[in-house]
């Protein structure tokens, strides 16, 4: 249990990746041609915008990966001296893999300031020849023009409902966990197509060490459960307002829910 299942369970390969199927497949004659423009990757969290950039460059590089990759976290290295070392450091030199470039990957590239973000622009002008870069962020319209417009845009949407219980049932059955439907449904519509999300609170409930239903679901996450809500409204709609403010103070000050 010390490993982080959203690590573990992380796909390797473009093959492996769950749904964004269209996605996949452009990435993958990438990987075909060996060759690739700038990425723009956009979209909501727990998506897969990390996880396909590392799995196109694992398709792409194989054993020469740790030479050829790099990720940055631009949301704790925003500034322009970032961008001016460490990233002109790693662009300018060429890849040892039969692929003539390397990949850069900027996590959370929305968070660089406008004068790191124009810098970053001189540097993939000036390093197109050895590097690609790719820029993920959950907002693309705090990337500035002159950058979208040099990177090709892929949009990630929320995963559907469906593929992400078929995983979170695999990882259960993988790790000889007890995972009920309505347990599974349950951690589905709280994650709300985020695929990070729902793998931390799946892992999360596994640690009580029950069978994980919905009440173990929504008493790790610390949300009401929907049938108290439900419960609560009936009480209030037939008119027995004094049980209904009663069983409000229950939820929030015996509780300890939050309003």
């Amino acid at each position: 249990m010390s490993e982080l299942w959203s690590e573990k369970y992380r796909p390797k390969s473009l093959k492996d990746m769950v749904d964004q199927k269209e996605i996949v497949e452009r990435l993958k004659r990438f990987v075909e041609t060996k060759s690739m423009p700038h990425c723009l990757f956009a979209g909501p969290p727990g998506t897969g915008k990390t996880t396909a950039a590392l799995c196109l460059a694992n398709d792409l590089f194989g054993k020469f990966l740790a030479d050829s990759f790099m990720e940055l976290n631009a949301s704790d290295e925003r500034g322009i001296n970032v961008i001016r070392d460490t990233v002109k450091r790693f662009a300018r030199s060429k890849s040892l893999a039969d692929v003539p470039f390397k990949i850069l990957v900027l996590d959370e590239a929305d968070h660089l300031t406008d004068d790191a973000q124009h810098a970053l622009r001189r540097t993939m002008e000036k390093y197109t020849d050895t590097c690609r870069f790719i820029l993920s962020c959950n907002y693309s319209s705090r990337i500035i023009e002159p950058i979208q417009s040099r990177c090709a845009i892929f949009r990630f949407t929320p995963l559907p409902r469906d593929d992400m219980v078929n995983f979170l049932k695999r990882i259960a059955k993988a790790e000889g966990v007890q995972l009920f439907e309505d347990g599974v449904n349950a951690v589905a519509d709280i994650a709300a197509g985020d695929l990070r999300r729902a793998i931390n609170l799946l892992q999360a409930s596994a640690a009580t060490g029950e069978p994980i239903t919905a009440d173990v679901v929504y008493r790790v996450v610390g949300l009401v459960h929907p049938k108290r809500i439900a419960n609560l409204l009936d009480i209030s709609i037939k008119g027995d307002l004094i049980e209904a403010r009663e069983e409000l103070r229950r939820l929030l000050y015996m509780e300890g829910y939050s309003g």
